[in-house]
């Protein structure tokens, strides 16, 4: 009889191991083993209330005969462990500790797997006495004779070491257990002859180390000298295993030890070994250098020419580790390598077509047929060449991954790699071994990554260039295009072949291509589409190749014209359409995206073309809306059916006719569903959009009311969605849309209209303009709710830009409708109103300085839309200004209106109006005195011969007025056309020149400003006008000026090249760094102590000029990286970081900036910029301090944990251990604690969320 599992029994129910071994049931129980199940049942229904008895109850359970017993109870006892709330005590942790490590030795060895599980939770549930117990019996059973004792054995250890704890209160358990652990395993590994003992060993140590290394310091010396003996083992599998724990062991070693491992590697070499292991050193010193990084770089002039000379071996396997070694010396040790770059390069090009078994002169010159060979004759060959022995494919493969290594960190080496590399890489993409070619496929996506990066930081460079000046193409680009040609050619006939894989790395790399060089395939498309259509019509061909297939022809499609498919339409189409028939939603969603694309080529919006759609426009249709009709389908597809038709509509809408009508009416039941609504509402913008002007009127009643709806909801995608829907039906659709079919709309208007979200209220006053526009009978019922909300935003300090230019138009739109209650008057009375009040209004609401300057642009633009008004107007403003009676901000208003309205040229020349200003520069007011600063500067904009020769003679006349005089000359100057400046330029250059030497330096800054803006006018003739006045004649002669304050201000004008002109300083960079880096140096020469009363006060005269150079310095990362010694730079950033509190703070941005542009630099300096880290977030202020120094402190906390947070971002960071021991610090601080997790989850952490300086 079979009894089934007893639901009421802990054991049967808690063990599903114990049913699974038994399928679901229990073979035949004794009269015991009933009432073993009958006491389990009891003890876990809560009969037996102590822990102790239970754990006795289940260990004497252990001890029985029966193999059933002891699993049971085994399990059981591993549940009980692992519940947090049980505590053991003294005598039950050594009996159970006893028991477990006797069931290691059970005969049976699922009850042995089952107590190695026990071990894990049993280390955090007993004392240290029992984990040493647990840990001398394992050590001990390793070097048993018993094969399986051993084995379970050693996973009893790396179970063990693998829960030791980490935190500090759990280090002196870990640090006590490892010593023993270390030192029973060394003995066994140099005492035992027998091989697996010393196997087991090594990866227990390898484990132990890989995890546990910083608490092994004080062992790594006797590690070292147990593990070197076993890089001479006969057996190949100890010498790897050693390699693998010399390679754990590094990266926390100290200096002197790693370097006794490195010379030890190197005198070995150095006496000729034999091959085998020769191979064993070379490994293992690519080992070193993965992990132990940069440290092995002060070796490399020994190292190097002997890894090149065993690259001469005639051993494939001695040529890949060499080769091996190579890319890990350039990765860690970028600069170190840089002498050896040549030599390397050279042995990568002449080992990457290392293939002495085989010929590929034929394979060239045969042609495309050469592909169908039959798969029998295919066979027969492979009978009679059979390559199984040939080791060169892994020569080859090492070689072209050390090639990307390299292209990969030598950012500054790219041109040269179009001239050594890249042909040498396109030569092996005819390479017969699949994985090596993969590799030469990814080794040039690399190359076109790179030169991206290089095109994008070319772009920035240029971004800042005049409009008119042509811009010169990035040099690697342009080497790119000329090896297009020969790229294609390689490439297309390996898109018919029948390796996927192959085919999958072409479409890879030609998507790289396409994304790096916009436009560049555009010739090659007719023999790159037979490609494309062969894997999207080929029956063999995998899901994920058809998407692969897909993605790259909808990338193709996007960066190339659409003239260069039309031409092939007939035989682009078909394949694709049968691929939306396809059954995997995901083919099906790629095909629709390609589709959509296909209709913009078909007709191009705004290109006249000779093309015609017509023959397609039916089938692309027909297969379209059988996926958007389907509501059984992916939410994917249903997006991409949605915005596919959309397309169809918009640019071949003349030719479905009825059709369309159908179409609109499904689009309105998208609308209404929640999950596409977001779809179709921009499908129905781009249709309301379209030129072909199509009638949408059935169901616009309807769709007004839905997107009315829509406005309400939080969803701000929607939101803005729906704003942009609104807009185009306004603007293009007006006629077909009752003012009563916008209530819906108006109605939800009002609220959107805030300072909360500026883009949505752009938005939204943009459809309030059009709608003014097209209706102006709906303004009567919306001014009420709307107005106040616009004039709320007016008088935001936040308003500025876009919406600023919105709202401007909206208030031209709302006078020209002439409706009765939004007249002139009545506008300009609201803009005006807050600042005839007091300076704080009753609400307690007070107006802000930016506020001052749009109610200004706001004015102006209602008089450029009424100038019959404008007269009266600007005589309100010039009696207000006169008035002495008036509040101070109508005053400031006022002027600053005259300024805007002149700007606008409606003032003329009027005498009467100079006069207010003169006289307003002599009031005691600095607000009003800036104001008419800037409303001098506007009108002259406005009128430049009345203006510009009086603010010169006042300029002359007025030396006490200078200041505020050249802030209007340099509004002119900045704003001014070059054509319009032009007859005035020498006067204004001799004025300017006149003044450069005034005592107030404010004033003198000023004349810099303005002599900067007017060279700009004519460069080329008053440049060198310039370039004479400087004493040196050179610019860059003034970071050496004895006077720190010229030094300073020059450092100011590198800083703002190498933001704004990167390009006008990279070849300088040589001679400007020196001067750079010595202004960063705290001179003692420079401090000085201020008697302030009582107290001495510390004046630091030289730390304006080094913010400066760390400004600079800051710059340089962006524009100029790869021009830079970044281990010279770190150096300079590394002083910084003790400096003064501005510029620490700059020094930790530039830290964390670092940190995401070159990691390997900054990992070789990591325990150097560790320790001022550590100082900086663990100091903390002297009580008694005033609030400020409170605020200051913590701040520069912030700012230190965030470069913290990007150094711990970057993984190989926890192999140093004073990073390691820093980052356990902060986890154990509350307080630095609670610091690190606001950086990381309210701001971002980590790379991402460095702050970026502002460079204005």
């Amino acid at each position: 009889m079979k009894n089934t599992v007893n639901p009421n029994c802990a054991a049967c129910v808690t063990s599903p191991c114990c049913r699974l071994k038994s399928g679901g049931q229990f073979s035949e129980f004794t009269v015991g083993k009933k009432l073993f199940l009958s006491l389990s049942d009891s003890l876990n229904s809560g009969k037996m209330s102590s822990v102790s008895y239970h754990i006795s109850n289940l260990l004497e359970k252990m001890t029985s005969t029966d193999k059933d017993f002891r699993f049971m109870a085994t399990n059981d006892l591993m549940l009980e462990l692992q519940k947090d709330s049980i505590k053991l005590d003294e005598d039950s942790e050594r009996r159970v500790v006893t028991m477990l490590l006797k069931l290691l030795e059970d005969k049976n060895g699922e009850v042995q797997n089952l107590a190695v599980k026990c071990l894990a939770p049993l280390v955090s549930k007993v004392k240290e006495p029992q984990v040493e117990t647990m840990v001398d019996v394992l050590c001990s059973n390793m070097t048993s004779d018993k094969e399986q004792l051993r084995d379970i054995s050693s996973m009893g250890l790396k179970t063990v070491i693998a829960e030791l704890p980490l935190t500090s209160s759990g280090l002196t358990l870990t640090g006590s257990v490892c010593k023993k652990i270390t030192s029973q395993l060394i003995g066994a590994m140099g005492k035992h002859d027998d091989v697996s003992v010393q196997l087991e060993a090594l990866d227990i140590l390898s484990d132990m180390l890989g995890r546990l290394s910083g608490a092994l310091v004080s062992f790594h010396s006797s590690l070292l000298s147990s593990l070197l003996p076993q890089l001479t083992s006969p057996r190949m599998a100890v010498r790897k295993r050693s390699i693998l724990a010399l390679g754990h062991l590094v990266p926390c070693c100290s200096p002197a030890l790693f370097s006794q491992l490195t010379e030890h590697l190197m005198k070995e070499l150095a006496k000729g070994p034999p091959t085998s292991m020769t191979r064993t050193y070379i490994q293992c010193l690519a080992t070193i250098s993965r992990q132990g990084g940069h440290r092995v770089g002060e070796h490399l002039e020994k190292l190097i020419p002997m890894v090149v000379k065993f690259t001469g071996v005639e051993d494939d396997e001695l040529r890949e580790y060499c080769f091996q070694a190579f890319e890990a010396f350039i990765r860690r040790c970028p600069k170190e390598m840089s002498p050896h770059i040549a030599t390397v390069t050279q042995l990568c090009l002449k080992y990457m077509t290392f293939d002495p078994n085989y010929n590929y002169d034929d394979n060239e010159e045969e042609d495309e047929d050469r592909m169908d060979i039959d798969d029998e004759l295919e066979e027969e060959s492979d009978d009679e060449y059979s390559d199984d022995d040939d080791m060169s494919w892994k020569v080859r493969r090492s070689s072209i991954k050390c090639l990307e290594a390299l292209i990969s960190t030598r950012l500054d080496l790219l041109l040269s790699f179009y001239s050594s590399i890249c042909p040498a890489l396109l030569a092996r993409f005819k390479e017969r071994e699949e994985n090596v070619r993969a590799d030469v496929f990814t080794a040039f996506s690399t190359l076109l990554r790179q030169t991206r990066v290089a095109s994008s930081r070319h772009s920035l460079i240029v971004s800042g260039s005049d409009p008119g000046v042509r811009r010169e193409e990035e040099p690697a680009v342009a080497l790119l295009k000329k090896q297009v040609p020969a790229t294609v050619k390689a490439l297309h006939r390996q898109l018919k072949e029948k390796s996927i894989k192959f085919r999958q790395g072409c479409f890879c790399l030609l998507t790289e291509l396409a994304h790096t060089v916009p436009g560049a395939l555009e010739e090659h498309i007719p023999a790159l589409i037979p490609g494309i259509v062969f894997s999207l019509t080929d029956k063999s061909t995998l899901s994920t190749m058809r998407i692969d297939a897909l993605s790259f022809f909808n990338v193709l499609l996007l960066s190339h014209p659409p003239q260069a498919f039309q031409p092939h339409m007939q035989v682009l189409l078909p394949p694709v359409i049968a691929c939306i028939e396809d059954t995997f939603y995901k083919i099906t969603s790629e095909a629709l995206l390609v589709i959509q694309h296909l209709v913009k080529v078909m007709r191009p919006q705004g290109q006249a073309g000779g093309f015609d759609p017509k023959p397609f426009v039916k089938e692309v249709f027909s297969v379209t809306m059988k996926r958007l009709k389907a509501t059984d389908i992916d939410q994917e597809v249903k997006e991409r059916a949605i915005s596919c038709m959309g397309h169809i509509v918009c640019h071949l809408g003349d030719h479905l006719r009825a059709e369309v009508q159908a179409v609109l009416a499904i689009f309105l039941e998208r609308l209404k569903n929640e999950i596409t609504r977001l779809t179709a509402v921009r499908t129905i913008t781009l249709i309301a959009a379209s030129p072909l002007k199509i009638d949408m009127s059935p169901i616009l009643p309807e769709a007004l009311s839905v997107l009315g709806s829509f406005l309400r909801k939080n969803q701000r995608a929607l939101k803005l969605g729906t704003l942009a829907c609104l807009t185009a039906l306004v603007t293009h659709h007006a006629a077909s849309i009752k003012p009563a079919a916008l209530e819906p709309v108006l109605s939800e208007l009002p609220t959107l209209v805030d300072e909360s979200d500026m883009h949505v209220s752009q938005v939204s006053i943009t459809l309030l303009t059009g709608m003014a526009k097209a209706y102006p009978s709906t303004l009567a019922k919306i001014s009420s709710s709307v107005l106040p909300g616009v004039f709320r935003l007016i008088h935001s300090p936040l308003l500025q830009g876009s919406t600023l230019e919105a709202i401007l138009e909206y208030l031209q739109a709302l006078v020209l409708s002439k409706t009765s209650n939004l007249s002139y008057s009545q506008l300009l009375k609201s803009l005006m109103e807050p600042f005839h009040r007091s300076q704080s209004s009753a609400d307690g609401s007070i107006v802000h300085r930016q506020s001052y300057h749009s109610v200004a642009h706001c004015v102006a633009a209602l008089s450029s839309a009424s100038p019959k008004e404008t007269p009266g107007t600007v005589a309100g403003f010039i009696q207000q200004v006169k008035n002495p009676g008036s509040p101070e901000a109508a005053r400031v208003l006022a002027l600053l209106c005259l300024g805007e309205v002149g700007r606008k040229g409606s003032l003329g020349g009027s005498k009467e109006v100079q006069g207010v200003i003169l006289e307003a520069f002599s009031s005691t007011s600095e607000e009003v005195k800036t104001a008419a600063s800037c409303a001098l500067g506007s009108m002259a904009v406005g009128c430049l011969s009345d203006y510009l020769p009086f603010l010169l003679k006042e300029i002359s006349a007025q030396p006490r007025r200078q200041y505020l005089l050249l802030h209007s000359l340099k509004e002119v100057i900045s704003v001014c056309p070059a054509s319009s400046l032009s007859p005035h330029v020498e006067s204004v250059w001799a004025l300017l020149f006149q003044n450069c030497e005034c005592q107030e330096e404010g004033t003198r800054n000023l004349v810099a400003e303005c002599l900067g803006k007017l060279t700009l006018v004519n460069p080329a003739a008053l440049l060198p006008r310039l370039k004479q006045q400087l004493k040196t004649g050179d610019f860059l002669k003034t970071l050496q000026d004895e006077d720190i304050n010229v030094r300073r201000i020059a450092l100011v004008m590198f800083n703002s090249a190498a933001h704004n002109k990167p390009s006008l300083i990279r070849g300088l960079l040589g001679r400007v760094l020196p001067h750079l880096y010595k202004e960063t140096q705290i001179r003692k020469d420079l401090i000085r102590e201020v008697e302030m009363g009582p107290f001495k006060h510390t004046v630091d005269d030289g730390l304006d000029v080094r913010k400066a150079a760390f400004e600079c310095m800051y710059s340089l990362l962006d524009s100029c990286l790869e021009g830079l010694d970044i281990l010279q730079f770190l150096d300079h950033v590394e002083e910084g970081l003790k400096d003064h509190y501005d510029i620490r703070m700059l020094t930790f941005l530039m830290l964390a900036r670092l940190v995401s542009l070159c990691p390997a630099a900054v990992l070789q300096r990591l325990d150097r910029l560790v320790e001022p880290l550590k100082a900086t977030v663990t100091t903390k202020v002297k009580a008694g301090s005033v609030k400020q120094e409170f605020e200051k402190q913590e701040e520069l906390r912030r700012s230190a944990m965030r470069a913290v947070a990007a150094l711990l971002a970057v993984p190989e960071v926890e192999r140093s251990p004073s990073m390691a021991e820093f980052a356990n610090q902060i986890k154990t601080s509350t307080d630095m604690a609670s610091i690190y997790q606001s950086i990381k989850g309210g701001e971002g952490g980590g790379i991402g969320a460095t702050e970026s300086m502002d460079m204005s």
